[in-house]
């Protein structure tokens, strides 16, 4: 009985541990410099068709002074800042668990920012311009400045992220293509896998015990 209480707390605790597998974390996955055209991943929201974002402008083309279109970026992208609005939120709330997502991040400027909150509306992890490229000085066609960015999502976070802020206190923060992606990524699938193994691991040495029990009558 103590073995098979041993093994049963063992697999709950490798079971319980998978959802949380790393300490919950947005963090900068990659920055990739862009490209004319656009070979980043397949978007979910390219803006040319309806997309769940609130404020902010999305719209084509470029206005000097105001926004600028991503380098790129063909027909619509979002757009926000003080002349066309900010912040802009990006709901998403009806993906389910997220582990990473990437966008086209349009002439990189210092005064831009991507706020990551979870259901309540709290701040979960907050990157600005500088964070992407350094100096961050919103070069319209530098490949550097007009990069393909990825955040990686992990532990809570994975299924506590529901939305996403942009907000630029200056024109303007252009973004486009996002690709959410909802699929762990090698090395998360790697780490269920080894726990999956420790649980089965555990099983097995459990019926092994049992085997080895003799009952004997008095």
């Amino acid at each position: 009985m103590r073995t098979l209480m041993k093994s049963l707390i063992f697999a709950s605790a490798a079971a319980l541990a998978l959802p949380a597998a790393a300490n919950a974390a947005v963090t900068l996955g990659s920055v990739t410099p862009g490209t004319a055209p656009y070979s980043g991943p397949a978007p979910t929201f390219d803006f040319e068709s309806a997309a769940p974002v609130s404020g902010g402008l999305v719209t084509t083309g470029s206005v000097d002074g105001v926004r600028a279109q991503p380098f790129g970026s063909t027909g619509n992208y979002w757009t926000v800042g003080p002349s066309d609005g900010s912040p802009g939120i990006m709901d998403l709330s009806s993906i389910g668990d997220i582990f990473n997502i990437s966008f086209l991040w349009g002439s990189v400027d210092e005064y831009n920012f991507i706020d990551f909150l979870d259901g309540n509306g709290d701040v979960i992890a907050t990157f600005s311009g500088s964070d992407i490229f350094n100096p961050a000085n919103g070069s319209q066609t530098d490949p550097n400045l007009n990069p393909v960015v990825r955040f990686d999502i992990s532990g809570e976070h994975v299924s506590s992220l529901t939305s996403l802020r942009l907000r630029s206190t200056s024109n303007a923060f252009e973004t486009d293509n996002f690709a959410i992606n909802a699929v762990p990524e090698p090395a998360t699938w790697a780490l269920m896998l080894l726990g999956f193994g420790a649980i089965g691991f555990g099983m097995r040495r459990r019926r092994s015990s049992d085997k080895g029990v003799r009952v004997r009558f008095a």
